[in-house]
């Protein structure tokens, strides 16, 4: 388990990344915790991977998509973040992260993935770079209704992040312009792979109770297709090449 699993595509102009695409923690760490806690939000993005899959898919786009759990190592975070082995979430503990070898789990999972991200963005050179993700509609702890649909997160780059929201809320879908949280703060990987490089990106954060089931994640992909080729025609239109 290198951290990352790729699915090729032969549409260049887009790449898709999926960091908390899985729940799996390897066979020789122990996060001590009871089993039903990895099919909760603090250990996956519910519904994120079906949609990236089925959107790649659909786009005949490449993807990487990660192959741990978020609880094992956040890879949507800095190597130096607080959170990015966390000792708890959402007011559960994570006993088996206290006390663990920081480096040896960055050296193990989370540099491999941000390698194979670069390499892929090296080879590719998309012209555009949309990360999915989910969040929960409400958190365990003193946490307050979500009630928005989808999230576009974005950091300084804004060429994508405002035709995408205005484009959702055109269409009566209720949209959070850098909420439930901001990307200012929670953008690593695309400040790192697509921002740094110059290349434009969004994150996507879609509510998951929206994505549980085959039905929600059908909606939500034809939601995106339609949004990633408006996104295309947009970019081109401000000089941003195809590929």
């Amino acid at each position: 388990m290198s951290g990352a699993d790729l699915l090729p595509g032969a549409d260049g102009a887009v790449l898709l990344l999926c960091d908390h695409a899985s729940n799996a923690v390897p066979g020789d760490i122990d996060l001590r915790i009871d089993p039903a806690l990895l099919d909760l939000h603090i250990a996956i993005d519910i519904g994120a991977a079906a949609v990236t899959r089925a959107l790649a898919a659909k786009l005949d786009a490449p993807a990487v998509l990660a192959t741990v759990s978020r609880l094992v190592i956040d890879l949507h975070r800095e190597p130096d973040h607080g959170g990015l082995i966390p000792a708890t979430s959402d007011g559960h503990r994570i006993p088996g992260n206290e006390g663990v070898d920081r480096a040896a789990r960055i050296a193990r999972f989370h540099a491999p993935y941000h390698r194979r991200l670069r390499d892929q963005i090296r080879r590719q050179r998309p012209a555009l770079i949309l990360s999915i993700h989910s969040f929960t509609p409400q958190l365990e702890q003193g946490g307050t209704p979500r009630p928005w649909q989808v999230g576009i997160l974005y950091n300084r780059d804004t060429r994508a992040a405002r035709p995408a929201v205005e484009w959702f809320r055109a269409r009566g879908i209720v949209t959070g312009d850098n909420e439930p949280y901001s990307g200012r703060l929670l953008n690593a990987t695309l400040n790192r792979h697509a921002e740094a490089q110059g290349i434009p990106s969004i994150a996507i954060e879609i509510r998951n109770d929206l994505i549980r089931d085959p039905a929600g994640v059908a909606i939500w992909v034809d939601h995106l297709h339609a949004l990633t080729l408006f996104l295309r025609n947009t970019l081109a239109q401000k000089g941003v090449p195809a590929t």
